[in-house]
């Protein structure tokens, strides 16, 4: 059976999006202290978020900053082999960590790819806002025509 690749090799990767409230960029070491305190400050709201309910991974893991700064390399190397997009998401103004964006081949058949966003509990009003950025990427600027995408 031949894996079928999740991005064509002649696609482009997107470095990321913006408008006045976020900045998505490429999730690196350089954002480990942020992220790490971003989600760890957020379980149970991530574990509340479309997409994410009833998803007893990672949210759920008690890792330590060095554990989490190796999860994002994997996210580094996903992205270098075109496997698994990982972005971090940033306060527009501020620029700190407020919640991640991943793009990772389909979990279901029907779908093309799984897309899942979140944001920090103490910024939980920027869920749907961040959605609608995120779908309106998805729509320009990826190959995907059947994203699956937890509506808000």
């Amino acid at each position: 059976m031949a894996v079928q690749q999740f991005v064509p090799d002649e696609f482009d990767i997107p470095a990321g999006t913006r408008n006045e409230r976020f900045v998505i960029e490429p999730l690196r070491l350089e954002h480990n202290e942020s992220d790490y305190d971003a989600w760890t400050s957020s379980r149970e709201h991530i574990k509340a978020t479309p997409g994410f309910v009833g998803d007893e991974t990672w949210v759920d893991l008690d890792l330590s900053l060095e554990d989490n700064a190796d999860a994002i390399a994997r996210h580094e190397k996903d992205f270098r082999s075109r496997n698994g997009f990982a972005y971090t998401v940033l306060d527009g103004v501020s620029l700190a960590v407020i919640g991640s964006v991943y793009l990772y081949p389909p979990r279901r058949d029907e779908y093309d790819a799984d897309v899942r966003s979140w944001v920090r509990a103490d910024r939980a009003d920027l869920d749907k806002p961040l959605h609608d950025l995120v779908r309106a990427w998805l729509a320009e600027s990826w190959p995907f025509g059947r994203p699956e995408y937890a509506a808000r």
